[in-house]
Parts: structure tokens; C-alpha cells; sequence
């Protein structure tokens, strides 16, 4: 009896997680659908396989669009079409310290301590021997196969 109630427990749990996650994919459909029908000439779009541009027109019908990346024209179904990927915003290696942080901003008024001076500048020296690929006094090669070390 207690065996019977356990299957009918397992089997009540795998109806329930394919039950959502039926629903959870059909709500991603009616999302990607509602976008693919939304297209209209000048959205900026990216490729299934990674090409980004603006589209330049639509063909529901034919279920297709022409894409307008850097001057070229591309024609495309409309089922490779997604949105464009978030590029996140860029922070060069100079502008942080080891840690990532960001270096505090240099003043072009002269202090008269030079004890700040002398830790920014191990600062500035420590993300340089970073991008040069030293860490730690230890000389790390980048780039083994190119003798660049």
C-alpha cells in the first residue's frame, strides 16, 4: 500500500513539471511570435547565426525580411530573426584595478603628500604588469606560441 502511494505521488510530481513545462515554452512561443509579427523597418534585429542590422523591409506573406547590416542587403525567413543580443558596456583594463574596481580619478591639482601619489602610481603599475601578463612579480607568457615572451 505505501509502495502504491509513493508511484502515485512520483507520477502526480512528473504530470505537474511537464505540465509547466509545457506551458512555460508555449508562453516563450506566443513571446517569439508576438515579436516576429511586431517587425517593422527600422527595428534592429540580429540573426540566428549572429548577423546584426536594421530591418529594412517586411514580407508577412512570404514570411521573410530584408536586413540592412552596414550597407548590405540580406534576405532572410523571418523564423531566423531574434533580438538583438544586450552588449554590455565596455571598460577598458586601464581604467580598473586587479580587484576590477575602478581606479579613482586623477586630479590635476598637485597634493602635498606624496604617499598618495606613490599608491596610485603602484596602482597604475600593477594593472600594467597585469596587461603586460605579470601577476604577482611572476611572469605569466600570454602567448607561449607566438614568442612573444
Amino acid at each position: 500500500m505505501e509502495s502504491m502511494l509513493f508511484m502515485i505521488v512520483i507520477i502526480a510530481l512528473m504530470i505537474l513539471m511537464m505540465w509547466v513545462s509545457g506551458r512555460k515554452s508555449k508562453q516563450q512561443q506566443t513571446a517569439i511570435q508576438d515579436f516576429r509579427q511586431s517587425l517593422k523597418p527600422g527595428d534592429e534585429v540580429a540573426t540566428s547565426t549572429g548577423l546584426l542590422g536594421k530591418i529594412a523591409s517586411v514580407d508577412q506573406e512570404k514570411e521573410q525580411v530584408v536586413i540592412d547590416s552596414e550597407g548590405s542587403l540580406s534576405r532572410w525567413r523571418i523564423q531566423a530573426i531574434a533580438k538583438p543580443p544586450i552588449v554590455p558596456a565596455y571598460v577598458h583594463d586601464d581604467e580598473v584595478d586587479e580587484e576590477g574596481n575602478p581606479l579613482p580619478e586623477v586630479e590635476n591639482e598637485q597634493d602635498d603628500s606624496p604617499s598618495d601619489s606613490s599608491e596610485q602610481s603602484s596602482k597604475a603599475d600593477k594593472v600594467r604588469r597585469r596587461i603586460q601578463g605579470f601577476h604577482r612579480q611572476d611572469h605569466i607568457c600570454r602567448f607561449p606560441r607566438v614568442g612573444s615572451c
